[in-house]
């Protein structure tokens, strides 16, 4: 497995004064929306709603250095990197395991403070902060700072603290997939914070099954239904709990379309006073997010990553990116820049918000352009079209020369695609196209074959 080391850098650990009730939060090297910076500042002013907020963010940290599948021999976890978007702070997660996704969006109406800067960076959330968090008191009152003012004197800045962090090639592919497959998302269940603590309480951590309506609450059930939501490994969903006794509201998002699968990712939002917090998991334990290659065909279409590119130019961090606005300033096509939305949501340069529908402007902080190189199948299939190794038959059909065999690739009317080889009738589709799908799609979009 691919892996590259992270260095987070920090002047100091961040830390929380519960006394004085104020919580610094110190960040790496990111981008800013003016230019890069080596430890950005983003936000400074008080939370509406201290425990609540503290809590979550706890939640965030706790999801980073959680495996559910297994023991993790790699030690902590990915910082939880934050996004300031000039009206919200918002900060996401991965699992160890790589099949949860947390995030908690701080909104305007929990901030009462300045916006200093838009960008996106690493944030400290060490395990005395996270410790500490825990025992914030409701009445009490909290000052964030995101990114504390640095000293200048080198001989006053005291010890810079880094943390290195392995980065294996599924955690960047997996930001990209979860985006890519929240984007197909719908808003399906929905009770209310009460009921939701209620029914998970007793749900148990090892339940598995499809999630239905049952008067005021809800109910597990074996088989689909319309209007259900799937879950998998159900001990993901506990870091909802301790949120939950302050939430107005728990919805439950899953895909749209036919529900005649085995499984389904989801995604759980709490609607919390002043926040929301976000869990997206992957359609079984086992099964992280960067192996469903939900966004490989938008970066094997023709014109795609030139598209990105010109779209790119145009995000500035906004909360809500807006396609129309998008095409009047880059000059094309709605469609075309729907498509290089998800071509940027497959690099990692964007998020998709399940409960605004909407694509968000976000730039990890690490090489966006590594997410496309580390993809197994993808660099497989510029291989077979280098090679050319594809034929194309006609419309419908193509014949891609393999290693051992030659396999055919069929094209339904509605562009859905099949192929005979063993990986694709495994998976019927349910993880993305196959090598040789994505090089009949490559070559055909390039006018070969």
């Amino acid at each position: 497995m691919s892996v590259q080391t992270h260095v987070n850098s920090y002047d100091r650990p961040s830390s929380l004064d519960v006394g004085a009730g104020r919580l610094l939060l110190e960040t790496s090297g990111g981008v800013a929306l003016r230019a890069r910076s080596r430890h950005p500042r983003f936000f400074d002013g008080m939370l509406v709603h201290p425990q609540v907020a503290g809590s979550a963010l706890r939640q965030v940290a706790q999801v980073a250095a959680a495996s559910y599948v297994r023991r993790d021999r790699n030690a902590g976890g990915l910082d939880p990197v934050v996004t300031s978007d000039g009206v919200r702070l918002r900060f996401e997660s991965f699992s160890l395991c790589g099949g949860v996704l947390a995030r908690l969006d701080v909104l305007p109406e929990g901030l009462d403070g300045d916006v200093l800067d838009r960008g996106t960076t690493n944030v400290d959330v060490n395990e005395p902060l996270r410790r500490m968090l825990s025992r914030l008191s409701p009445a009490g009152m909290l000052h964030l700072s995101v990114g504390t003012e640095g000293l200048v004197a080198t001989t006053e800045t005291g010890a810079v603290i880094e943390t290195k962090v392995p980065l294996p090639a599924r955690w960047l592919r997996g930001f990209a997939e979860a985006a890519h497959i929240g984007a197909s998302f719908e808003p399906r269940l929905q009770v209310s914070g009460a009921e939701g603590l209620r029914f998970l309480t007793g749900l148990g951590r090892s339940a598995s099954g499809w999630l239905l309506p049952a008067g005021r609450g809800l109910r597990l059930s074996s088989r689909p239904a319309p209007g259900a939501v799937f879950v998998s490994g159900s001990q993901r969903l506990e870091s909802l709990l301790p949120l939950l006794p302050h939430a107005s509201t728990l919805r439950a998002y899953g895909p749209t379309g036919d529900q005649d699968v085995s499984s389904a990712a989801s995604a759980w939002e709490v609607v919390l006073p002043g926040a929301r917090y976000l869990l997206t998991l992957s359609p079984e334990p086992g099964r992280g997010f960067s192996g469903e290659g939900a966004g490989l065909a938008a970066l094997a279409a023709a014109r795609t990553t030139d598209d990105a590119e010109a779209v790119a130019a145009h995000l500035g961090f906004q909360p809500v990116l807006d396609p129309d606005l998008l095409a009047d300033a880059s000059g094309l096509s709605r469609e075309r820049v729907r498509t290089a939305l998800a071509c940027l949501g497959t690099t990692g340069r964007v998020g998709y918000d399940v409960t605004e529908a909407a694509w968000f402007h976000r730039e990890l902080p690490y090489d966006a352009a590594a997410v496309a190189r580390l993809n197994p199948r993808l660099r497989r299939a510029e291989a077979l079209v280098s090679d050319q190794a594809v034929r194309l038959v006609d419309e419908s059909s193509a014949r891609v020369r393999g290693s051992e065999t030659t396999h055919t690739v069929h094209t339904e009317p509605d562009g859905r695609t099949s192929c005979t080889c063993d990986w694709w009738v495994t998976h019927r589709g349910g993880r993305g196209p196959c090598s040789h799908e994505l090089a009949v799609q490559m070559t055909r979009a390039r006018g070969r074959g």
